[in-house]
């Protein structure tokens, strides 16, 4: 069974692309998650509403599709203490790098950001490194 899904995904980045563009032209801020995110845990200003609409919209969109069409069964096969581990080193690479793949690679890219080009081809770099020590090295 292949898992490759051409038509989902095109449609799943220009939905990505048209959200990073339309927060651009309205609000005028980069739809980069961890920054957005981080405001959210901020202490409340006049910016908390959008912030927390576009994080309800990044959470409960997908959950209104699968009440509509079939999605794929999702197995996660790590336990609660890896996920946890997983999820702080992801935090402490966006604090690192200054924002996440949302930021750099979506919008930074889009905006020719020569950071943003250096950002998304670390993460790149190390995603791959990381798939292929894992499924090849270690076998995981």
């Amino acid at each position: 069974m292949s898992h490759f899904t051409p038509l989902a995904s095109a449609v799943g980045g220009a939905l990505i692309g048209l959200s990073a563009a339309w927060l651009w032209f309205s609000l005028g801020r980069i739809a980069g998650i961890s920054g957005i995110f981080g405001g959210v845990l901020r202490r409340w200003s006049a910016d908390h509403w959008w912030r927390l609409a576009f994080l309800l919209g990044l959470v409960g969109g997908p959950l209104l599709v699968a009440e509509f069409w079939h999605t794929p069964d999702i197995v996660i096969e790590a336990g609660p203490s890896r996920i946890v581990i997983a999820g702080l080193l992801v935090g402490l690479g966006t604090k690192l790098g200054s924002g996440c793949t949302s930021g750099h690679g979506v919008c930074g890219i889009a905006r020719l950001s020569p950071r943003s080009m250096a950002a998304t081809a670390v993460f790149m770099t190390v995603a791959a490194l990381t798939v292929l020590v894992t499924r090849h090295v270690i076998g995981g």
